[in-house]
């Protein structure tokens, strides 16, 4: 008997990517995970880029959750092995009930693991050993309440958190870099573990890895995190140098 064949490039590992149309961080943060034969391909749930407010975050939030089966569909005929869930918000909402529901709903559509970044941030806290946080994310106070309630709920204690209130998808990608450095600094405290960044079009996946350098202690962004997760709970124990001290020791 002789095996199956294998993916040319894709020969260890292929794993969907789904994300907002309007996100333009996760996938090159994800493709900065580099690691020999593993993949990563995106799925886009279709949504648009109108002006976010508290009055209107809750209907923001619903149509990204309406698009994830549909972009799901899109990504899996590539024959992926695992699925990286990339809406963070969604991975948050309605605590950690809610969003194991989420992931065995989805597994249940894909036919494969789902990695989501409220699970994966946990996991990855776990692994350095921290237990008290602050929290940088792009959202809107309803956003950080689910944030902060989700990660509680999971048994970390949050001593601090910072929302930006971006005023629309694509605005999150437009904070600089320069900022997400201040903002987490700024956080930074001797009373906590570790920092945290969410917000998968929040581009602070280079910066997580300089400033955790600087400060010697782990820095926890979404999109490294749900990268590491997919691997490791593949089997992929390969380390990866310049990306986060998550991805080099753990």
């Amino acid at each position: 008997m002789t095996d199956a064949p294998k993916d040319a490039l894709g020969w260890r590992l292929k794993v969907g990517v789904v994300m907002p149309s309007t996100n333009t961080i996760v996938q090159p943060e994800t493709d900065a995970v580099r690691v020999p034969g593993v993949t990563w391909h995106t799925g886009r749930i279709p949504i648009t880029n109108r002006k976010i407010s508290s009055d209107n975050f809750l209907d923001h939030v619903a149509a990204m959750r309406a698009g994830i089966e549909t972009a799901t569909d899109q990504v899996k005929t590539a024959g992926i092995d695992c699925l990286i869930m990339a809406v963070a918000l969604e991975a948050f909402w309605g605590g950690v009930a809610q969003s194991r529901k989420l992931r065995e709903g989805l597994e249940a559509h894909a036919g494969v693991p789902v990695i989501l970044g409220s699970e994966a941030v946990a996991d990855a806290l776990t692994a350095v050993g921290a237990r008290t946080i602050a929290v940088l994310t792009p959202h809107m106070p309803k956003g950080d309440v689910e944030v902060r309630g989700w990660l509680e709920e999971s048994g970390f204690a949050v001593a601090r958190l910072k929302g930006l209130e971006c005023s629309s998808p694509r605005a999150i990608a437009e904070v600089p870099q320069d900022t997400i450095r201040a903002e987490l600094r700024a956080l930074d405290g001797e009373d906590v573990d570790a920092l945290v960044q969410v917000g998968t079009n929040l581009a602070g996946a280079a910066v997580a890895a300089e400033l955790e350098r600087e400060i010697a202690k782990p820095v926890i962004q979404i999109n490294t995190v749900s990268a590491w997760a997919a691997l490791r709970r593949s089997g992929i124990d390969d380390k990866v140098e310049g990306r986060g001290l998550i991805l080099e020791r753990h």
